[in-house]
């Protein structure tokens, strides 16, 4: 499970998407929008359209699915619900993996419920190149005795377990650029899939502010 606002959805996203299943030999990436992020801002296009973008940037790409279920569930999104859903789904032995980026990482202990993450999923940090902080000591003693140095570490049961993982392309693209180039009316070629742009650009989202 890959989650996040994709406001809109980039290649640093997609990218991330495909190298971590990849690197841990997934069979898929759920790549779950959130319709209300707890932890940040309101999402500055609709639910529905950020889910379109999502799929037109999946397109045909193996393994990657855009998921809809925080989309279709009242109230805030909360991570340990969704996890929740796809355990019941997939079983009590299936194994489960959440990915975030660092800075997404750092916040986790004051995440809703963050010791059910656990319970439910290993935990997956893609590290960011432009990321290297401490952590602060909440998270410290939420991951005491979780960490593994192998993505093999984490196969050999259900949930459980915190593994960082570098990927190869690393790409620091950030949302918040793309939408202040939209809204400048400046270029996102090369940042966005070609298809998504064309999307974006013909119905105008992002244009204002």
């Amino acid at each position: 499970m890959l989650g996040g606002t994709f406001d809109p959805v980039h290649l640093g996203h997609l990218r991330s998407a495909v190298e971590l299943r990849e690197a841990l030999a997934l069979d898929r990436v759920h790549m779950v929008p959130a319709a209300m992020p707890p932890l940040r801002g309101e999402p500055r296009v609709s639910p529905a359209d950020r889910l379109a973008l999502l799929r037109l940037g999946i397109g045909d790409t193996p393994g990657l699915v855009a998921d809809p279920r925080e989309l279709e569930r009242d109230g805030p999104s909360y991570s340990a619900d969704t996890l929740a859903s796809l355990r019941r789904e997939l079983g009590p032995e299936a194994r489960l993996v959440m990915a975030l980026g660092h800075d997404a990482f750092l916040r986790l202990a004051d995440w809703h419920e963050p010791e059910r993450l656990f319970e439910l999923a290993h935990v997956v940090v893609i590290d960011r190149p432009d990321h290297r902080a401490s952590l602060p000591q909440p998270l410290v003693a939420l991951l005491a005795g979780r960490e593994v140095e192998e993505g093999e570490a984490l196969m050999t049961r259900p949930a459980g377990r915190l593994l960082r993982l570098k990927l190869p392309s690393r790409m620091a693209i950030s949302a918040t650029e793309v939408r202040r180039r939209l809204a400048a009316g400046l270029s996102v070629r090369y940042l966005l899939p070609e298809a998504v742009e064309t999307q974006l650009l013909s119905r105008g989202l992002y244009r204002h502010g």
